[in-house]
């Protein structure tokens, strides 16, 4: 604050001091008039300051204010994609997505080629081989497979060719194999007849099923042992056990009988052309009794002592006689 005063000469007793000149009234009034100037300008720089002060302040508000939005601002940009620190993407990562993108493509493709090729007319069935056949003519199982020609063939499978050739009763079973571009083999394997049953004047090659596979009129034209009425004259059970033993037999054996019959189950015998008797017993360890009856039939006859029975029904204990 700035202070206009003029200073006084004071009597130590308390009373002014006259100087050369006195002061009057002019003086004082004087005097007040500048206490009154310096004080309007004192108050004038006390509000100028506070004006100051205040501007000052509203500014510094202001401009914090600014600051802080720019921080805020600052801040929501900086949780944007621009400001996030990338990392690389690992190696194996990258080469395990590739790999995947590689089997996928791969895999669709070979799906295309596998549907072009189930679909495709250039692999359309245009000839059936057969073989295998003893009881048939291949001609027979290929006018039973004629539905197959012009499909596809991936489209063809063993079951479709076992339900057609289903009919042809001499067939046990069938595989199938393809030949690009237009052929298709089947391999064939027939039922084994094992024995001839008379039924009047006919003769009818049966398996060890009982199943008919054929029939002639001379038995003699048939190398198979004739079992007398089949299973109508001796019964189901004891038919099915003389199949089952004739089943056993090679075809070196079953070629040199001349019948079969059965009192029982446990009492199966065979005949062969020689006229000796084969006593089997029951269909018990019926392949150890084929090997030991093949040899025996193969050991040199004695024309001093002939065989006229060969007994196997214990094959490890077998009894010529």
């Amino acid at each position: 604050m700035i202070t206009a005063s003029k200073s006084a000469n004071v009597d130590p007793a308390g009373s002014p001091a006259e100087g050369p000149k006195a002061a009057g009234p002019k003086a004082a009034g004087q005097k007040a008039g500048q206490q009154k100037t310096a004080g309007q300008v004192a108050g004038k720089w006390k509000a100028g300051k506070q004006g100051l002060t205040g501007r000052k302040s509203a500014g510094q508000k202001a401009t914090d204010q600014k600051a802080t939005d720019h921080k805020v601002t600052d801040h929501k940009a900086g949780a944007g994609p621009d400001n996030v620190l990338a990392f690389p993407e690992p190696k194996g990562k990258r080469i395990r997505r590739n790999a995947i993108i590689a089997a996928c493509v791969v895999a669709a493709l070979v799906a295309g080629v596998l549907v072009a090729a189930v679909y495709s007319p250039l692999l359309a069935v245009r000839t059936v081989t057969v073989s295998g056949t003893k009881l048939l003519k291949p001609a027979q199982v290929q006018a039973a497979l004629k539905p197959l020609h012009g499909k596809p063939l991936p489209q063809i499978s063993d079951g479709e060719v076992d339900g057609l050739v289903k009919p042809l009763v001499q067939i046990k079973s069938v595989t199938t194999q393809a030949h690009p571009p237009s052929t298709l083999v089947v391999l064939v394997q027939e039922r084994i007849p094992v024995a001839l049953v008379k039924r009047g004047e006919e003769y009818i090659l049966v398996d060890v099923e009982g199943v008919r596979l054929s029939s002639t009129a001379d038995p003699a034209s048939v190398k198979l042992p004739v079992i007398d009425g089949g299973a109508g004259a001796i019964g189901k059970e004891l038919f099915q056990a003389t199949a089952a033993v004739l089943g056993a037999l090679p075809a070196s054996v079953l070629a040199k009988l001349s019948n079969a019959s059965a009192k029982s189950v446990d009492a199966v015998e065979l005949k062969l052309i020689d006229g000796q008797t084969i006593v089997w017993g029951n269909a018990g360890e019926k392949e150890l009794k084929a090997r030991v009856l093949e040899a025996l039939l193969k050991v040199p006859a004695d024309p001093a002592n002939p065989v006229k029975v060969y007994d196997v029904s214990v094959p490890r204990h077998p009894v010529t006689r």
